[in-house]
């Protein structure tokens, strides 16, 4: 079965006319009705009933008419794809990202894109995710890399679920760990020193929120961090943190307590505004990121992280 058989059957089927339908695909009308009998002959079946005057589907036509559509219909939008992914030699990504994912995520999908299409210029900001979404509604980022639920009330987002993670208790390797079991609850928490991520963080807002669903306000020992100023503080014995379990990569001197059932969970998501139509080098990193993720392998994911992607852009 060759597509291009698919294609002359189809045009057949449309028109209902071998004639017409040789001159819809610019084709001899001879050469066209002997590669649809070429097809017919193949699968077995006659595709049409051919009274004089009156061509019909017979129920083998029928049957392939809308395989042969999607076939069709498949192999016109990879031709496209590819075609414009081939000729895609300059652009530019703007994306934002928290922290944790620039360190656990972003360096390996950034640096795939970059070898697949050197000539995009790639602009990452990295920020709370508050933040990040003002930065997109501002037109200051193509796409962000964000935590679900949106803390914004303006609808003018589109957001792709990709990732769910777990929040674990980070604390130094150096020291015991925090209770001596494999997870904590919340209430183990309670009058133990955290040090605690700036306002605009929402693992800063899970974390009180969670604290004070069991019923105590935590004790805060440093406060007002970024990422990285909050994991050196644990590491040098101020405190533990609750924080993504991606800021522990490459962290030696940090180990990750899970938190026991229920566990706090957050989804990340990349988000686009809904009112701008992203620009092809854009829609190219959405592919790429969602490749990447499905071919992570379970010991690369662990016990912390689940992909929840299904698919990219249009």
């Amino acid at each position: 079965m060759q597509f291009q058989q698919l294609t002359y059957f189809l045009a057949v089927a449309e028109t209902r006319h071998f004639t017409r339908a040789a001159e819809l695909c610019r084709v001899a009308q001879p050469s066209l009705s002997k590669q649809v009998r070429n097809l017919e002959e193949e699968l077995g079946a006659s595709l049409f009933s051919r009274a004089r005057g009156n061509i019909t589907l017979t129920l083998a036509g029928e049957a392939l008419l809308p395989l042969a559509q999607r076939i069709v219909a498949d192999v016109e939008t990879a031709r496209r794809e590819v075609g414009e992914l081939a000729g895609m030699r300059r652009g530019r990504v703007r994306l934002g990202a928290t922290p944790s994912l620039c360190a656990g995520l972003l360096a390996d999908v950034l640096a795939g894109f970059h070898t697949r299409f050197p000539g995009v210029e790639l602009q990452v900001e990295e920020g709370g995710s508050r933040d990040l979404i003002r930065a997109l509604g501002k037109g200051e980022l193509d796409l962000a890399l964000i935590i679900l639920p949106l803390h914004s009330s303006d609808p003018a987002f589109v957001t792709t679920p990709i990732l769910r993670e777990n929040l674990v208790v980070v604390s130094p390797t150096s020291r015991p760990s925090p209770n001596g079991r494999a997870s904590m609850r919340i209430t183990e928490l309670r009058d133990r020193p955290l040090v605690m991520f700036r306002r605009g963080y929402d693992v800063r807002e899970a974390t009180l929120h969670a604290c004070r669903a069991a019923g105590f306000e935590p004790q805060l020992a440093v406060e007002g961090g970024e990422m990285d100023a909050v994991l050196r503080f644990v590491e040098a014995g101020l405190g533990i943190a609750v924080v993504p379990s991606m800021a522990l990569k490459n962290r030696p001197g940090l180990r990750g307590t899970p938190l026991a059932r229920p566990r706090l969970l957050r989804t990340i998501a990349l988000a686009h505004r809904k009112d701008v139509e992203p620009q092809r080098a854009a829609k190219a990193f959405h592919r790429h990121l969602m490749h990447h993720l499905r071919q992570l392998t379970p010991e690369e994911l662990g016990d912390d992280l689940e992909v929840i992607a299904e698919g990219g852009p249009e």
